[in-house]
């Protein structure tokens, strides 16, 4: 074999080595970096915990909590905010409705250091700001369809700032105002048929 064409086999060995490591090293461990930290950030949401000890999750709401009972608001807790949560909210809202989504409940800038609800909340005791509810008035709106068993969904959300908002505002306007500001959720989800 002549000493050029020794060479140029080298040099042709060499680079694709070189080609060979250089996509090894790039792609694989730039995907693991990426996925890594999503599924640390999706860790961080799932994570937090909203239950309450008046139902499971998926399970019938007790009346006492709708509008054949007291139409109190029932006991909930969480846990396990994110890091760099100012502020929660928390909406309740009805998707089996006829016509559109029912809102029951809408509560927003509760403080940070706060972990649970007791049960019937108060506008004038509470530790936060009350919405509209689709009834028409402040706080809390118990389950109450018309037909069939429908499903509510418990909402809570930790942000990264107080939302600000004045007493009563809507659903629209606190997810309006929470956009790009949700740094983790949690949902309890109850059953109830009239």
């Amino acid at each position: 074999m002549s000493r050029g064409r020794f060479f140029r086999n080298y040099t042709i060995a060499i680079v694709g080595l070189l080609g060979l490591f250089m996509i090894s090293c790039s792609n694989p461990s730039n995907s693991k970096i990426n996925s890594s930290d999503l599924n640390q950030s999706h860790q961080e949401v799932k994570s937090m915990k909203l239950e309450s000890t008046a139902f499971a999750a998926n399970a019938l709401i007790p009346s006492k909590y709708t509008c054949d009972g007291e139409n109190i608001s029932p006991p909930l807790a969480w846990n396990d905010l994110p890091t760099g949560t100012q502020s929660i909210a928390l909406i309740v809202d009805d998707p089996d409705a006829p016509q559109r989504t029912f809102v029951h409940w809408v509560v927003y800038d509760i403080p940070a250091t706060v972990s649970q609800l007791p049960e019937q909340i108060a506008s004038n005791d509470f530790q936060g700001v009350q919405g509209k509810n689709d009834f028409g008035k402040l706080g809390y709106g118990g389950p109450c369809p018309p037909t069939g068993t429908h499903r509510y969904f418990f909402k809570l959300y930790a942000l990264d700032k107080k939302l600000g908002l004045t007493t009563g505002a809507t659903k629209e306007q606190v997810l309006t105002a929470m956009e790009g500001h949700v740094l983790g959720q949690a949902e309890l989800i109850g059953q109830y048929k009239h």
